[in-house]
């Protein structure tokens, strides 16, 4: 019994001992399993902070790299430098609020709906142009002393629009959407005809204006091409209404930015007090500036055209590579979201090849840059229309981006050479009214186009309108230049002639002119017919007896007989 109960206590010894190392074992592993959990979210912490830094420092090396190619040349002294990042902001800010409207109002409804909201969208934009393009540019003259204000005005004003628009998304207000739409249109226009009109006064030595234009134009296009697919990416997670209020957080500090602008683009005024208001329109910008309008309204129909027909086209999958009748004809590859992603791709990169090639061109000739990019869009659109396809589409979208940026940068330059400063801002805002009415028409055009299926109509139509619209500015301008070589021809036949034979040295052949009937080495000295003496005509006579200095009798000779 005494031998059991001695087993029974080692047992139970040995138990304790077991349960013992157990819970020190236990122990052993919390301190283990607590100390790599500590190592485990240092090691997070560390690398989510490494990751942190590392963004920071890229995003820091990009904007010392962004900074250096603004303000290279100049153009940070003269605050070129400033006016280029604030106009890329507006670039991407802009950008942001067309991707939000397009999803609510655009790509969110079936293909025959939605060309009913364009199409009214495209008419409420037309109309506010066509009534406000007489006024814009003339009050914005009148605040040339306060152009960073205006600016400034413009971008606030689009702030509150996208914080309107951002609470008519949820309910669906389109009658909302629709007039903020076209009031975020209508001040940005406002805003570059503002950032076109102070160039000249930003502009560096060194840097001419055709190259200052495209600087401001690559990086504006540049950061519209970052925002699009962050807006798109913001849009699809967050939603549009979200997306329209971080564009509007944007455009209020970019209103900001604007104010601090230099003070010297501020332009003083330069007409007299109570002096009529002098009016610009199309008709007194002189043959150059009007050439250059009229090539890029053309371009401008042409682009508008281009972009409605299409992406209606490809959204009824009415283009050869889509066929719906056909299968066999269908590419595996390209669908719809393929082909309208790169459809865009192509006309950015060619908006982008543009912008680089005026920077390339300097000031060499903007009126021939323009004439020769009709010239191109032209011929392209000739050889898109006979071998449509997928790759024709694809280079008539970059061609006309490509264009169209080139052309209207041309364009800037001409105005800004040739507009004096009292009317430039009026000029400009006649120039950008009329250019978004030609936008807007050649969008309808494309609409109505692609309800016929056809893309060789389309096609062919506006080829022929751009090739009539080449050749009638090719012969007008051909005109003025034979008759600026006669009128020179005339002068210099005019200037080689002997003198009796010059028309400034023929008898006046008025029957009431009077000739001068007193000959002599005086003939500017006209006889005064009043009776009396007469002034002396000549100023190294000496005064005879009984005549008084610096008076002559009319009644004697003028030449002494006795020599």
């Amino acid at each position: 019994m005494e031998g059991g109960w001695d087993r029974a206590r080692e047992v139970s010894r040995r138990m304790a001992r077991g349960a013992a190392d157990a819970g020190r074992a236990t122990v052993r592993a919390g301190k283990a399993t607590a100390s790599g959990t500590v190592r485990a979210g240092k090691a997070t912490a560390s690398g989510t902070a490494r990751a942190g830094k590392a963004t920071a420092t890229g995003a820091r090396k990009v904007g010392q790299a962004t900074r250096r190619l603004t303000y290279a040349n100049g153009a940070g002294r003269t605050g070129l430098g400033r006016l280029i990042e604030l106009s890329a902001g507006n670039s991407a800010s802009d950008a942001l609020v067309t991707v939000a409207l397009a999803s609510t109002v655009f790509f969110g409804v079936p293909v025959g709906e939605a060309r009913g909201s364009v199409a009214l969208y495209l008419v409420i934009t037309m109309l506010p142009f066509a009534l406000l393009a007489p006024f814009v540019g003339p009050i914005l003259d009148r605040f040339r002393s306060g152009r960073r204000y205006v600016m400034a005005g413009t971008l606030f004003g689009r702030g509150l629009l996208c914080f309107a628009m951002a609470a008519a998304v949820g309910p669906g207000d389109l009658p909302t959407l629709f007039i903020g739409a076209l009031g975020v249109l209508v001040l940005s226009k406002s805003y570059n005809v503002s950032r076109a009109a102070i160039m000249p006064s930003v502009l560096p030595a060194d840097i001419g204006l055709v190259s200052a234009n495209a600087r401001v134009a690559l990086f504006t296009l540049v950061a519209a091409g970052v925002a699009v697919p962050v807006g798109a990416g913001l849009t699809a997670v967050v939603g549009s209404a979200v997306v329209l209020r971080v564009a509007m957080v944007a455009f209020l500090l970019l209103g900001v930015a604007a104010v601090r602008l230099p003070r010297h683009i501020d332009s003083p005024d330069l007409e007299e007090e109570g002096g009529p208001p002098r009016w610009r329109t199309l008709l007194k910008v002189g043959p150059a500036v009007a050439e250059a309008v009229w090539a890029n309204l053309a371009l401008r129909v042409f682009s508008g055209f281009l972009l409605f027909f299409l992406l209606f086209l490809v959204q009824d999958e009415a283009v050869p590579w889509l066929a719906v009748d056909e299968p066999w004809a269908r590419d595996p590859f390209f669908d719809i979201p393929k082909t309208i992603a790169l459809l865009a791709g192509a006309a950015g990169l060619g908006g982008l090849v543009g912008a680089a090639v005026a920077n390339w061109t300097r000031n060499n000739s903007p009126q021939l840059i323009v004439l020769v990019t009709l010239a191109v869009t032209a011929v392209t659109a000739v050889v898109t229309a006979v071998f449509f396809g997928v790759w024709t589409a694809l280079a008539i979208a970059l061609v006309t981006a490509f264009a169209q940026e080139l052309g209207k940068l041309a364009l800037d330059a001409i105005v800004q050479r040739e507009i004096g400063e009292e009317v430039r801002s009026s000029t400009f805002g006649v120039v950008e009214a009329v250019l978004q009415l030609a936008w807007v028409f050649g969008g309808l055009v494309g609409l109505v186009l692609s309800l016929t299926r056809s893309s060789t109509a389309g096609l062919v139509a506006l080829a022929v309108a751009l090739t009539a619209a080449l050749g009638w500015l090719l012969i007008s301008r051909r005109g003025r230049v034979r008759e600026t070589e006669r009128k020179l021809r005339r002068q210099r036949a005019e200037a080689e002639a002997p003198p009796d034979l010059r028309p400034d040295t023929q008898p006046d052949p008025r029957p009431d002119a009077q000739p001068d009937a007193r000959p002599g080495p005086w003939p500017d000295v006209q006889p005064d017919a009043r009776p009396g003496p007469q002034p002396d005509p000549r100023p190294d006579h000496r005064p005879g007896p009984g005549e008084q200095r610096g008076t002559v009798d009319p009644t004697k000779p003028l030449t002494n007989p006795h020599g």
